[in-house]
């Protein structure tokens, strides 16, 4: 997000009356000594500080995730950090036994991020850690102390670094839940965060075997997660998340609660030169962007209010009513858009059931006429509408990957792909101006082009093969027709919003 769009919506955030922020900057944080991890997108250290003091004179505290163990592709993948990998294939995790080489990079980027954050947390990561016990020092470990201990006793000389600077550490729980052997060895000003994204409770362990040992619980939902991507958004899952694990947690005694929001799973896909050399790496699964999900924030935010479980179906009539202006019934019309068509697709599944539960969706939603509020209402509109198009394309798709498919039908398939990509332009053309300025224009279109990259590749595939020797062949649709930038991207990054003055910040 450029920094006009994160400044705008953390102050919606500040409306909303939340207190905290908490981001995992990634490759997009300025970097000072380990400036090459730092992405094309990063900001600038004055804008950084200035966004921290923006969001403290709001009310919010910024508390940085600086992953230390697992997730830290970003910083592996360049040559300077190679020897810390776990492995060589999988580039996604430190080695943990390579303490006398990890610690010093880690220590200098954690001082990095408490420079810049005068939170008194600091998030340390932890999650995810699945190749733990992969490489042959760290498996012989493994085998003969337990995996909980391979991780505690690298993890926890990283969370007392960040105790020597001052301030707290705070970790993803799902590992220790998983390995708890060791767990009480890990510094006692450590905040363990249960994150459940629609699981029965302790998923991935009993969590008393961390309450046993005194460390405060804060919990964790999800806003956007696995199996969500552009042509599945699952509504269902998302609310009855919320309304689960909001009252769990509170019931549980945990003490903070966070809202995640996850763009890609987390899990790349790499493009490898030789010997190790990463060239380029591809997240495995893109999330339609924020932008489009302020109803699950709002869901979120009233479920923390209330001292019973939220109604997700009273609450999306009741949000359909005060922000779009329609009446109670079309808000029971919206609540069956959005939940009507959850199913996830497999490789061989019968489309056809799917589809005429996306058609229906897409009905119920073109129907909807909201007085207010407009563009919100058209990323939800979007986001069914990509739902559609994808489970038309997927039933195409499935006859040209039936046993039956041959050559002489490829004039027919190809021209209905053509159709297919043409209608794409029309979908990317919104996508494009309603996400303009809220995202950089080049993060824009390699979201666009994710839409429909199988597609056109199906298409160039199908195209050259029935092609006839020696025949004129024009260039594809796809290179034909070009997309227009909505005039507006550049005033929307241009204006930041109004800070507040000190008088409105009190009050």
């Amino acid at each position: 997000m450029p920094m006009p769009a994160l400044r705008k919506y953390v102050a919606e955030l500040a409306e909303f009356g939340l207190n905290t922020l908490l981001v995992e900057w990634e490759a997009s944080y300025p970097y000072n000594r380990h400036c090459i991890i730092s992405s094309e997108y990063a900001y600038t250290r004055e804008e950084l500080e200035s966004f921290i003091a923006y969001c403290g004179r709001l009310g919010i505290d910024v508390i940085p995730l600086q992953q230390c163990f697992g997730h830290t592709e970003y910083i592996l993948r360049h040559e300077r950090y190679a020897g810390l990998r776990e492995s060589n294939t999988d580039i996604c995790q430190v080695c943990p036994v390579k303490s006398v080489d990890t610690f010093p990079v880690f220590r200098e980027l954690l001082a990095d991020i408490a420079s810049t954050h005068p939170s008194k947390y600091i998030h340390i990561g932890g999650d995810e850690t699945y190749l733990l016990g992969h490489c042959r020092q760290c498996r012989a470990k493994a085998q003969h102390e337990g995996k909980s201990r391979l991780y505690v006793d690298y993890f926890k000389e990283i969370a007392r670094y960040v105790i020597k600077l001052g301030r707290r550490p705070v970790l993803w729980a799902d590992m220790l839940l998983k390995h708890p052997e060791a767990v009480g060895e890990m510094p006692r000003e450590c905040v363990f965060v249960d994150w459940n994204y629609g699981w029965e409770p302790n998923h991935f362990g009993d969590v008393s075997r961390i309450e046993g040992n005194g460390f405060e619980i804060w919990g964790a939902a999800a806003l956007r997660a696995h199996p969500d991507n552009h042509s599945l958004t699952s509504w269902q899952k998302r609310f009855q998340n919320i309304r689960d694990f909001v009252p769990h947690a509170r019931n549980q005694g945990y003490t903070g609660m966070l809202l995640t929001s996850w763009s890609t799973s987390g899990v790349y896909g790499y493009e490898w030169d030789q010997c190790g050399e990463v060239v380029d790496l591809h997240p495995m699964r893109r999330v339609y962007p924020l932008s489009g999900f302020r109803i699950l924030l709002a869901a979120y935010v009233q479920a923390l209010k209330q001292s019973e479980p939220l109604e997700p179906q009273e609450f999306v009539k009741q949000y359909a009513v005060e922000r779009f202006g329609l009446s109670p019934h079309d808000g029971d019309k919206l609540w069956q858009a959005l939940t009507l068509d959850t199913t996830l697709i497999q490789p061989g599944m019968d489309v056809g059931p799917v589809y005429t539960k996306a058609q229906k969706s897409k009905r119920l939603l073109v129907a909807l006429h909201p007085d207010q509020h407009v563009n919100e209402f058209e990323h939800l509109r979007l986001m069914a509408d990509l739902r559609e198009y994808h489970m038309r394309f997927k039933r195409l798709e499935s006859e040209i990957q039936s046993p039956e498919f041959s050559s002489a039908q490829i004039p027919q398939k190809t021209r209905a792909l053509e159709k297919f990509i043409d209608e794409s332009l029309t979908l990317d053309q919104r996508f494009m101006e309603l996400n303009a300025g809220f995202l950089h224009e080049k993060g824009i279109v390699e979201e666009v082009e994710a839409h429909t990259k199988k597609l056109r590749r199906l298409y160039d595939r199908l195209s050259r093969a029935g092609r006839k020797p020696c025949a004129t062949v024009k260039a594809p649709v796809h290179h034909r027709r070009k997309l227009r930038w909505p005039g507006s991207i550049k005033v929307a990054m241009e204006k930041p919003p109004v800070e507040p003055s000190p008088a409105a910040a009190v009050e």
